[in-house]
């Protein structure tokens, strides 16, 4: 199979975006933008569609996929029942990047929910998501369009890079606004839970529903867990080099880096270093990219998988990060960086616990 890929700026073009409709209902595979990251869609609702999602990423089959639809009358069909604090949250954030979990209805099938009864739902803002999820029949399964562990996809070329040849088609509608995955809440239980944490925050959610926990697993490892959400259980997002995050105070932490790097280059090795506008210039060695500005925490959000796909194509044999603990972001970069890094932290300062 060999991909085709149609451009798509800001005006859709109708026939690409009924061709991949065509390619939905017949159950094969498309690629498309969401603002958060490009989506892999498929049939929701045919379990052998949603199988070739699985192979194509090489996903294991007990990681759920999420359900996209674009209107809150589509719902209804799919989730046994919905709470008002359900309710509350998808007028205030849908469409959005926001995912709830429900329990589902028989409609849903368990290849499709990873075996669970539960369902993850989100209705996208993106104008080519929607047209594409309306063109498939209303009910599209769109995990990120990556293989399995690998940086999520921003650009159409990250998904040619990992699934050309394995799908039928892709819609390039450039690089995506928000570069983390949607905010996972489980709304299936009488106490609200953030299963992943996204550009919607908890103070955000708070404002809506009051109080909300977090699952206190997601800067853990939680291997031995059964996934109730995407991504809970394995790891993801991984580079192809060790990456480790050092974190502390501003000063030490460039200065931990910068002694890493030289003992990196002593022994031959090419050394990757992600910074921020604001460090950039104070590395000595290595290869620095800047994932943006602590002023803008967006701008982390939006680079981090691309640096981590740029450090793969320059083939560094390991990355240094700095941590970025942002005031409303943080979370999110966090946890990603977190699980790319297989948790990998050095500590400096009071909280140190490994030797640099």
């Amino acid at each position: 199979m060999e991909n085709i890929i149609y451009t798509i700026c800001a005006k859709a073009d109708e026939a690409s975006i009924r061709q991949a409709g065509q390619i939905l209902k017949r159950g094969g595979l498309v690629a498309f933008p969401t603002e958060t990251v490009y989506g892999l869609g498929a049939d929701a609702l045919n379990e052998d569609a949603a199988a070739k999602i699985y192979a194509a990423k090489g996903r294991p089959s007990d990681n759920p996929l999420i359900v996209h639809i674009t209107e809150r009358k589509m719902l209804d069909a799919i989730v046994s029942e919905v709470s008002p604090q359900a309710e509350l949250l998808m007028e205030k954030f849908w469409p959005g990047p926001m995912t709830l979990i429900f329990k589902k209805s028989d409609l849903v099938p368990y290849g499709t929910t990873g075996g669970l009864d539960t369902v993850a739902v989100r209705m996208p803002s993106h104008p080519i998501a929607r047209a594409v999820i309306d063109a498939g029949g209303g009910y599209i399964a769109a995990p990120s369009a990556n293989t399995s562990g690998r940086p999520s996809p921003t650009k159409a070329s990250h998904v040619e890079e990992d699934l050309c040849g394995k799908i039928d088609m892709i819609l390039d509608g450039g690089e995506v606004d928000i570069g983390l995955e949607s905010t996972i809440v489980d709304v299936s239980t009488d106490q609200p839970m953030i299963l992943r944490p996204g550009y919607i925050s908890q103070a955000m959610l708070k404002e809506v529903i009051g109080p909300v926990e977090i699952d206190r697993a997601l800067l853990l490892d939680s291997s031995k867990a059964h996934p109730k959400a995407p991504g809970m259980k394995y790891k993801h997002y991984a580079p192809k080099a060790d990456l480790k995050i050092v974190e502390g105070r501003e000063d030490e932490v460039i200065a931990a880096i910068n002694r890493l790097v030289e003992q990196g280059n002593k022994a031959g090795e090419k050394v990757g270093v992600i910074a921020t506008e604001e460090t950039k210039g104070l590395y000595e060695g290595g290869i620095v990219k800047s994932i943006g500005s602590r002023k803008d925490e967006l701008s982390i959000a939006r680079h981090l998988f691309g640096i981590l796909r740029d450090f793969d194509e320059l083939k560094v044999d390991r990355i240094y990060s700095e941590a970025f603990d942002t005031p409303r972001m943080g979370q999110a970069i966090m946890n990603r960086l977190m699980k790319a890094a297989g948790h990998q932290v050095i500590s400096l300062g009071e909280k140190k616990d490994e030797k640099v």
